[in-house]
């Protein structure tokens, strides 16, 4: 990577940044990993997200990996957001996924479970290559410093362990912010107004606020309008009539499924807050948990960087802040946080659209406070690392125990399907179906790619009350075109969901020790069922240490905390024929 004089943001290079004379005493003696090193380190800890993660959400199982799978195999669970009465999801989203498996199935085994582990190390190959344009761009303008700090921040954040390969449209507009923010850092203001419209048309539209300081840039500072336009116009071209055309073929009728979900959120009486509210802490958590130091430097960013600034100004006679990259950097990441901090309903995944800005405003924060103790020192700029050594080390240090956590103890809902595989080996599923229930474990399901061929999954009455998807009602668009009865948008329950518990051949479930009418201990019923495998999963409302459920401590984890079983039962009654 070659490094370059600050300028502002959005400003093209003119000639070759390589024939350019740098101030060495400044950035230059700092060493700094090339392009291919950045690569590699990013795409190591993608992959570990690509093999380790969990999904977290139920909103990432059953409208994105389902929808998905109903496209590939002809089935699959619907939400109500897929219904044509409401149509608040874009198809074109999934369709264009879809696409990830055609070289998979023409090329390699298609098995399921495999093509979603293919999926998932595409995303992770996808988040690597915007991840290094987003580094090149910051060791540009920022510095070698800066550059390094920030490699460090995105190689071992939990954030980004569990959001790279995470199948959600705000994983896709991180993508875009990594992309667009480090073209525009390079100058390349078409392109990056493009990745904004991509990030807003077939991801999320709400993620075209965190283009409005590129739009300031183009349109105010610059005075570019027929330029700003002719993108805009280039971008409703190639992206949002492909995009409209997809979602009215599958929905059988004219959708522009981004409107939709704008409508549906702004200016509908209930919204998204049926679903739950969190106070304002909620975001600070977790915010912590996914970033921890780096979440509270960039945080400080606003306060920190002006007044080391405006001091150094005032002791250095000549000495030009860079106001305007600096502003034009960090505002995305405020505009962001003004706006989703202050609603009721909160969810993670709501934040990851700005992990990239986390990352970089922790490494500007980070840089500047070396920088004012070598003013104050004396001391030359190299001598000032052992700051960011050591902010870094504790960093890593309490990244890597959060992301062993999320692993060794969640990790159990998506380690019992391998077992089923297993027995469809040995049993004769050719000629029937067989039913997997969960009851209150609905929402933990990893999705149908998990499955073997002739077993699907069905729902049994627990003690939630809220709306469960349904199954679609036929194979491909003649599905997504069907308007199911019993669906709703306000989150009641629809009793057509369950099946009765004699039809299940095998039921997943969570035994924490507690018992009700509708959510037994299925394992002590030794008269119907028999526990095949079982694994331990962290209770976290019984583990009455926060810090030490949240975090890996050698020696105190399993003894600070409680374990349940995450159980795969079998019917004794239901039983499966062997293959003969």
């Amino acid at each position: 990577i070659k490094t370059a004089p600050q300028q502002k943001p959005g400003e093209e290079y003119v000639e070759d940044v390589k024939d350019r004379k740098v101030d060495s005493s400044k950035i230059s003696e700092v060493w700094l990993p090339n392009s291919n090193t950045a690569f590699r380190l990013l795409m190591s800890a993608n992959l570990c997200s690509a093999l380790m993660n969990n999904i977290t959400d139920c909103d990432e199982t059953y409208n994105y990996w389902e929808p998905l799978h109903h496209l590939l195999y002809g089935e699959g669970f619907q939400t109500w957001e897929y219904s044509p009465a409401y149509a608040i999801r874009s198809w074109a989203y999934i369709y264009m996924h879809s696409m990830f498996t055609w070289a998979h199935f023409g090329f390699l085994n298609s098995n399921k479970l495999l093509v979603f582990y293919f999926i998932r190390m595409i995303f992770g190959l996808i988040c690597t290559l915007c991840q290094v344009q987003f580094y090149e761009g910051v060791a540009l303008r920022f510095g070698n410093n800066v550059a390094r700090i920030l490699l460090t921040f995105m190689v071992l954040s939990t954030g980004m362990f569990i959001s790279a390969t995470a199948f959600l449209p705000s994983t896709f507009c991180m993508f875009g912010t990594y992309l667009f923010m480090g073209l525009w850092l390079q100058g390349k203001l078409n392109y990056a107004i493009l990745t904004v419209a991509a990030s807003a048309i077939l991801g999320w539209p709400f993620s075209a606020a965190l283009g409005v300081p590129l739009a300031f840039d183009v349109l105010v500072r610059r005075q570019k309008f027929w330029f700003f336009t002719k993108w805009c116009l280039v971008a409703i071209a190639t992206m949002l009539v492909p995009c409209f055309a997809l979602d009215s073929y599958f929905y059988g009728k004219p959708v522009i499924a981004s409107l939709n979900i704008l409508f549906y959120n702004v200016f509908t009486e209930h919204g998204p807050d049926i679903y739950g509210t969190e106070p304002l802490s909620y975001y600070l958590i977790n915010g912590f948990l996914n970033f921890n130091v780096a979440f509270i430097l960039a945080l400080a960013t606003i306060v920190i960087v002006p007044l080391v600034e405006v001091i150094i100004m005032q002791k250095l006679k000549g000495y030009k802040p860079p106001v305007l990259l600096i502003s034009f950097s960090i505002a995305p990441m405020y505009i962001w946080i003004l706006i989703f901090f202050t609603r009721p309903h909160k969810e993670e995944r709501f934040l990851f659209p700005i992990y990239p800005l986390i990352c970089l405003s922790a490494s500007i924060t980070l840089a500047t406070i070396q920088k004012l103790y070598g003013f104050f020192k004396l001391h030359k700029y190299l001598n000032v690392q052992w700051i960011a050594v050591v902010v870094l080390t504790a960093y890593g240090c309490i990244s890597l125990s959060r992301s062993f956590v999320l692993f060794n103890a969640y990790h159990g809902s998506m380690e019992l399907y391998p077992k089923l595989h297993n027995i469809a080996d040995r049993a004769d599923t050719s000629e029937k179906i067989i039913h997997i229930c969960m009851g209150k474990e609905w929402h933990r399901f990893p999705s149908s790619f998990f499955l073997p061929q002739n077993f699907t999954l069905d729902f049994i009455e627990s003690e939630f009350r809220g709306q469960l998807p349904a199954k679609f009602q036929a194979p491909g668009v003649n599905g997504t075109r069907i308007e199911p009865r019993h669906f709703n948008d306000e989150n009641l329950e629809e009793k057509s969901r369950y099946v009765s518990l004699d039809s299940c051949h095998f039921i997943i479930d969570l035994n924490h020790g507690e018992k009700s009418r509708f959510e037994p201990i299925y394992s002590e019923d030794k008269k119907h069922w028999q526990v095949i495998k079982e694994v331990d999963y962290l209770i976290a409302s019984k583990s009455n240490s926060r810090f030490h459920r949240a975090f890996y401590i050698p020696f105190y984890f399993n003894d600070r905390n409680v374990f349940g079983k995450y159980q795969l039962l079998q019917s004794k009654t239901n039983l499966l024929k062997r293959k003969p």
